[in-house]
Order: structure tokens, then C-alpha cells, then sequence
């Protein structure tokens, strides 16, 4: 233990009698962690925020938006586009009776609403007016999202029905346009036409990938599609389950109904999709996953390159240090006390590089916090594995100039000048 810290103390003296070269050798180690720490923290927080966004919308909750089949030849096989046998392809479509008929036949689901998404209308309310979206649904939406109702009413199935021209609005359309005034009652112009305003939302915050329901407005579905938008499909369909361990039992039931809704024979594709929360976060999860580590991988090049770097130094502290060697073995120092040292030299400057690497991530990461939309979440998982990265790059390329300063001569050494 005694020889290790000598060890120790004639490591720091040397790099600190070259204060400014030490600093140099060890920037390329400082900028190989930094970048592989504040990448891989980059890549966890966007996983961590596709994870708070999904998980928002509900695991209980499955998506049916509409798709197209492709064009499919002899035995199901895909035929090639220009074929003369190739059949025309389904666009597909969804219609308010798609979500009728999921409504009274599916045994797994409990509400179903259809959605017309996000429309920019023109809304306008005494002198003021903008753009804001407006959602058409129905009288289950609030069920599946979730949602609550701070002041009045959701649209009820009798405003679906009589097309009736009723709004319910987000928290921050109520700051924007009423202020102080209380909303309910009030009658607001979307795209010139008259709405009253039946209720008012409770805060909801961002919703999945970045939707703001206190941002928008919510009118009946049938009202959106005859009055506002001239449109007899919807966008989405969305449904709550009733048991969300049967997810994929209720896919297959969604799916079983829709196909037989659309006439679509065996063996055609279907022209709809049936997704969940669940299933974009494990996509979306290994996407940044593969990201964060194809550049944090990137990034690390800059590592060996420090590793580099350090060795170069190291070869040249030993031809510095040719004499002081020399003078160490006629004293009695072994080969392996020679090898030690300058592998404690080599290790260190590669260890105090990587944690002012992770110093310069810290920094980084408040950076992007404090002036950037991008979250960044650092992990002990790239810390340790930087850091131990690292260390064996100043093990590694310490080595060589290390076992060349031990296999010097003594007798050579002491003529060298």
C-alpha cells in the first residue's frame, strides 16, 4: 500500500510540474466523455419524455386510424406495382358508423369515440380573434381521455345528434379570449359561425407528442364534419378498454368488426390500423435508443483520439525522463516499479480527464435545460461506463511507452542528455 501511494505522489508531481501539458494531453478525454455523457443523457431524456407523453394518453387506450392495404397477388404475395393483374388500392377510409359499430359489437371495449383532429379555425370573441384547433367528437371522448370538466358541461350524444353548435374549451383558450370573464354561456364565432360555450376544461397540460387540449376547442363531431369542415370521414377513431392485460385480444376483436364493417374479403389487407400507447413507446424507445448510440459511438472517437494523445505524451515524458530513470533502476528500482509508475501517470491523466468530462456534461446538459426545448436526463449508466471507458484508454495506451521505459538500460540511461 505504501509503494502505491509513492506511486501516486510521483504521478501527481510530474503532471504537476507540466500543468498546462497535462491539460492539453487530457482536453481530448474531456471532450470524448463529455460528448458520450451528454449524448447518451440527451437519448434518456427523450425516451423519458416519450414515455410521460404516451403514458398520458392512457395504456387502456387503443388508436384505429385509417390506412390502406397493399396490392396483394396469387396466394396473398405482394404483387409488383405496374402489374396488369394488380388490384386497385383500398385508401381507406373511417366513417361515424365505424365507430357505431364498434360501440354495440365490441365485447372488450367500453367507449368509443370518433375524432375530426386538430382543425386551425378562426375563432373570435368580441375584438379578439386568432387561429386555434378544433376537435370534432363525441360525448365518450372525455371518458377515454380522461379528461375533466372544470365549469359546465362535454358535449352530450343529443348535441351530436342535432348538430348542435356548442363548444367546450381549454383552460388557456379561457385566458386568451375571457380573461376574467366567465366563459360559460358566452358565444364565440368559429370560422364566422356562432358557438355557445357549454364547459370549460380542467388544466390537462401537454398531451401525447405534443398535443395541448388547453389550446383547443372541442364542438360536436357531426357539427365539425356538416358545418365547419364539409367532411363525412374522421380522423381517428380512439377506445378505452375495459381490461387493458387484453390489449391484444381487443385489437383482434376491433379489427374482426371493422373487417366485416368494410366488406373486406379473406385475404385482403385491411385499410385500417389498430395501434396502442404501449406499442409506440417500444418503438419509439429502441428508435433513441439506437440513436443515442449510434452518436454516442460517434462521439467516442474523440476518446481514442485522447488515448492517443496520451500516449504521445507518455513517450515523450519517458525520453524526458531517460536520465531519472536510469538513476531509479541503479538504485534499485525492478522493471516492474518503472512500469507502474508511469502506468499510475497514464491512468491518471486519463481518469481526471474523464471526470472533467463529466463536469463539462453537467454544464452541457443545464445548457440545453435552460435554453433549449431538449430534455436531458443523466444517468449513472454512461457516467460509469465513460468513466471506465476512460480508464482503459490510459491503460491501454499507457502500456507501450510504460514497458518501453522499463526495458530501458540503466547504463544507457544514466549517459543519456
Amino acid at each position: 500500500m505504501k509503494r502505491v501511494f509513492e506511486n501516486l505522489k510521483v504521478a501527481f508531481k510530474s503532471l504537476t510540474s507540466n500543468k498546462l501539458r497535462a491539460f492539453l494531453t487530457m482536453l481530448g478525454i474531456i471532450i470524448g466523455v463529455g460528448s458520450v455523457v451528454a449524448v447518451m443523457s440527451v437519448g434518456a431524456g427523450a425516451t423519458a419524455s416519450i414515455t410521460q407523453n404516451l403514458q398520458s394518453m392512457g395504456t387502456n387506450v387503443i388508436t384505429i386510424s385509417p390506412g390502406r392495404s397493399e396490392p396483394r397477388g396469387e396466394g396473398g404475395a405482394m404483387r409488383r406495382f405496374g402489374s396488369e393483374n394488380t388490384e386497385q388500392i383500398d385508401q381507406g377510409e373511417l366513417y361515424l358508423d365505424d365507430a357505431k359499430v364498434l360501440q354495440a359489437k365490441a365485447t372488450l371495449l367500453n367507449e368509443v369515440a370518433p375524432v375530426l383532429y386538430g382543425r386551425n379555425s378562426t375563432i373570435s370573441y368580441m375584438s379578439w380573434n386568432g387561429q386555434v384547433s378544433v376537435t370534432g367528437t363525441t360525448q365518450d371522448f372525455l371518458a377515454v381521455e380522461g379528461y375533466k370538466m372544470a365549469e359546465g358541461n362535454f358535449i352530450t350524444e343529443s348535441d351530436v345528434s342535432n348538430l348542435s353548435n356548442v363548444a367546450v374549451i381549454g383552460n388557456t383558450i379561457a385566458e386568451n379570449y375571457f380573461g376574467k370573464i366567465d366563459p360559460i354561456g358566452e358565444v364565440i364565432k368559429i370560422n364566422g359561425k356562432n358557438f355557445v360555450v357549454v364547459g370549460l376544461l380542467q388544466t390537462v397540460g401537454t398531451a401525447g407528442f405534443g398535443a395541448s387540449p388547453d389550446s383547443s376547442i372541442y364542438v360536436p363531431i357531426t357539427t365539425a364534419q356538416n358545418k365547419l369542415y364539409g367532411s363525412d370521414t374522421v380522423d381517428n377513431i380512439v377506445a378505452k378498454l375495459k381490461d387493458e392485460n387484453q390489449l391484444d385480444a381487443s385489437i383482434e376483436e376491433v379489427k374482426s368488426i371493422l373487417r366485416i364493417q368494410h366488406r373486406l374479403l379473406p385475404g385482403k389487407n385491411n385499410n385500417f390500423s389498430v395501434s396502442s400507447p404501449t406499442q409506440f413507446l417500444a418503438t419509439a424507445t429502441s428508435v433513441t435508443q439506437i440513436l443515442s448510440i449510434t452518436l454516442g459511438s460517434i462521439a467516442g472517437i474523440s476518446l481514442l483520439v485522447g488515448g492517443i494523445g496520451i500516449m504521445n505524451i507518455m513517450f515523450v515524458s519517458v525520453t524526458e525522463r531517460t536520465r531519472e530513470i536510469g538513476i531509479r533502476k541503479s538504485l534499485g528500482a525492478k522493471n516492474r516499479d518503472i512500469l507502474i509508475q508511469f502506468l499510475t501517470e497514464s491512468i491518471i491523466l486519463s481518469l481526471l480527464g474523464g471526470l472533467l468530462g463529466i463536469g463539462l456534461a453537467f454544464l452541457i446538459s443545464f445548457v440545453l435545460k435552460s435554453f433549449s426545448s431538449l430534455n436531458s436526463l443523466i444517468t449513472a449508466t454512461p457516467i460509469i461506463l465513460a468513466l471506465s471507458f476512460s480508464t482503459a484508454i490510459g491503460l491501454i495506451f499507457g502500456i507501450f511507452p510504460a514497458m518501453r521505459a522499463a526495458r530501458l538500460s540503466p547504463i544507457e540511461s544514466l549517459r543519456y542528455e
